[in-house]
């Protein structure tokens, strides 16, 4: 009988581990056939029902999800593990440098440096079983100049395909139109699937992909809420945010007209974001709260995704009066001025709702593509009744911007609106405002 030391115990484990995950790996390939294109995973049809982001992956798969996207690999190790105890796909970004950070594309140094880096990653995650695709890259003609982005992302792409045969490449712009497309088309020919990031401009994606011929795959690789830069301002620029109600609905309107309509070129998509971030607002993005409670959208792409909405559904806000007028578009008040807000909301499930009220001031560390931003802190001291429908706000005394969120939740789900407001003590300007100011000293 042969016996065995601990060390060589522990090799014969790891080397076990090693074929194992070896033989788990996923052979995944695009396909084209009887005029629609398909992802095949193992040779089986699989069409991706995405949401970018790795947090609540739990509530992902109660939903019928089926795949993240990432957009760089920091984490990689413990969200791919993560996913794959869940049974889901990862789409595992590479994060391409961005001009307008301060990379230098004709530093062909550094530009080598990147893809070498990229090499490395690809030899490390290749054949984990969760892998679905490879990101090269997220929105990194924004504000560029250097057309030689896109030979570099190529080069990456013509490198992937050399060490990972077994997963397709793909990239992603910041929307599209004939420019961009111009340029997927003649320089990426590496790429496999072109990626979308779009918002309300979704409605256009089809038709500057037929008028440029683009006959290829694509993804929508993020979508739901109109843009911060999409909406309505105010007179003194600020962006007015859809209520999550009206959210909702745009998810849901635009899945089954812009995405599952066009199931024989596009392939899925990702909704954004799968969690929740400061851009613009705190709630402009997010599917989730800052607290991680989950918005009334998650019902929607439920519904999108299976065909069904959950037992539980979320609150709706129906309606908001401030001073007793539902138009609050260009809200200018008086400083030290007590004025009623009341939000009229419902729930399906006719579960009790509870009531929070936040003010802050517009936020002024506003960025593009995403990048980082600090939330403003919250102001205190101004509102009286804070867990009610109804409220008494107390305009601020100083000049300028400022936004009054509500938040409605059944203890499971939440729905929420904000307003935004410019407190102004010149009466030129406060003749502007659509109410009849009405003072409750």
């Amino acid at each position: 009988m042969q016996y065995f030391c601990p060390i060589q115990i522990f090799i014969l484990i790891l080397f076990s581990f090693s074929n194992d995950l070896f033989s788990q790996t996923n052979k995944v390939k695009v396909s084209y056939k009887d005029n629609k294109w398909e992802l095949l995973v193992n040779d089986s049809p699989y069409y991706i029902r995405g949401a970018g982001g790795h947090e609540y992956l739990d509530e992902l798969v109660k939903a019928g999800g089926n795949t993240i996207r990432t957009w760089s690999t920091e984490d990689a190790d413990k969200i791919l593990d993560e996913a794959h105890s869940l049974g889901l796909k990862v789409m595992l970004g590479l994060w391409v440098q961005h001009e307008r950070h301060g990379f230098d594309y004709n530093n062909e140094s550094k530009v080598k440096s990147q893809l070498e880096r990229f090499k490395k990653a690809v030899n490390k995650y290749k054949n984990h079983p969760a892998l679905l695709m490879w990101g090269i890259g997220n929105e990194y003609e924004l504000n560029y100049s250097n057309k030689k982005v896109w030979k570099a992302v190529n080069d990456i792409a013509k490198m992937i395909h050399k060490e990972d045969p077994n997963h397709p490449t793909s990239t992603v712009t910041a929307g599209t139109n004939s420019e961009k497309l111009k340029f997927v088309m003649q320089e990426l020919k590496d790429i496999d699937i072109y990626g979308i990031n779009t918002y309300a401009d979704i409605v256009n994606v089809s038709k500057v992909l037929k008028d440029g011929e683009f006959k290829g795959p694509y993804m929508i690789t993020e979508w739901g809420p109109t843009g911060h830069w999409e909406v309505k301002k105010t007179m003194w620029g600020s962006s007015v945010e859809q209520t999550s109600s009206e959210k909702a609905r745009s998810y849901l309107n635009r899945y089954i007209s812009n995405i599952k309509n066009h199931e024989n070129q596009c392939i899925g998509s990702f909704a954004f974001l799968w969690g929740q971030k400061q851009e613009y607002t705190s709630t402009w993005y997010g599917l989730f709260t800052e607290e991680g409670m989950p918005t009334e959208a998650l019902d929607m792409l439920k519904y999108c995704w299976t065909g069904k909405y959950p037992n539980n559904r979320a609150p709706t806000i129906d309606s908001v009066m401030f001073n007793g007028n539902s138009n609050i578009h260009n809200l200018i008040v008086s400083p030290g001025i007590r004025y009623p807000v009341k939000v009229n909301a419902s729930d399906n499930n006719n579960d009790p709702l509870k009531y929070k009220w936040e003010l802050y001031h517009e936020s002024n560390d506003l960025k593009t593509g995403g990048d980082k931003e600090d939330k403003p802190p919250i102001i205190n001291g101004k509102i009286k009744k804070l867990s009610s429908n109804e409220i008494i706000l107390k305009a601020p005394s100083n000049e300028g911007r400022y936004r009054l969120f509500v938040f409605v939740d059944d203890k499971y789900k939440v729905a929420y609106l904000n307003i935004p407001f410019y407190v102004d003590g010149n009466e030129d300007m406060s003749k502007k405002i659509h109410f009849k100011q009405k003072s409750l000293e």
